[in-house]
């Protein structure tokens, strides 16, 4: 509620219902066979650093697919403002970028859930309730091999889907019923179990099944979770950059 309260100044207007992180989720058992078991999965290192990249070029490498969503990671890596407002920054993130773009495979904010369940992917810059849905159904398809989510050391992205009413809605009181009901415990926990996001509703979560409320790269610790921060709206002129970047980086350029 203190990371709302930075877009929501006094938690007055907006309720999540959940939230979650941007990190790495991997195909650990192919990553493993190829840097060795004592590889440092939550590390911005992996992705960011080329060397890391080229060595899971062939066993696949996809980002998602939004310039709002990927800049910030890389401004934090490099020890800048994840919301900065400064043109010279972005140009420096798009230097990284470039570096480990011959060994992205693709840019995906989706269809990267079934390839990394099925084994096409062995690492993603993913959301992390993707990256575990995607290690459900590997496990129910019983693959021999272990798909996790990883929030890396020194900060990650976090953001939370927020339930809020518009000021001009017709119907408020109903609107309020919904938010109620969706705060009830075991509904709210029923979410968690399906969607592998978690909620901010203290009493959901003892309804959530053990391994995913007992996860730590679910349900971060304290010590995690003050490494978080959110992805701020930002002036035009810089989305307008990022866009413009982004697009450079995707065609290569």
């Amino acid at each position: 509620m203190a990371l709302v309260a930075t877009v929501d100044p006094g938690n007055e207007h907006a309720i999540p219902w959940g939230y979650g992180t941007n990190g790495l989720g991997y195909n650990v058992t192919k990553v493993k066979q190829i840097m060795g078991d004592d590889v440092d999965l939550a590390n911005w290192d992996m992705i960011f650093k080329p060397e890391n990249a080229a060595k899971l070029k062939e066993c696949g490498i996809s980002m998602l697919d939004e310039a709002a969503q990927v800049f910030p990671a890389v401004l934090k890596y490099l020890g800048k403002d994840p919301n900065s407002t400064n043109t010279a920054d972005y140009q420096a993130a798009m230097e990284v970028l470039k570096k480990i773009r011959p060994y992205i495979r693709q840019f995906s904010s989706s269809g990267y859930i079934d390839e990394l369940a099925v084994g096409d992917l062995c690492m993603v810059y993913g959301f992390s309730g993707d990256v575990m849905i995607a290690r459900k159904r590997a496990q129910d398809a019983k693959k021999p091999y272990e798909v996790n989510y990883f929030i890396p050391k020194g900060g990650a992205p976090a953001w939370f889907d927020l339930m809020v009413i518009p000021k001009d809605a017709p119907h408020p009181e109903e609107a309020l019923a919904f938010i109620n009901y969706i705060e009830t415990p075991k509904v709210h926990a029923a979410i968690t179990n399906t969607m592998f996001y978690p909620n901010a509703n203290k009493e959901a979560r003892q309804f959530v099944n053990k391994d995913v409320a007992e996860n730590p790269m679910i349900y971060p610790p304290a010590e995690v979770s003050k490494t978080l921060y959110v992805i701020k709206a930002l002036p035009l002129n810089i989305a307008r950059l990022q866009n413009k970047l982004w697009s450079e980086l995707k065609l290569g350029n």
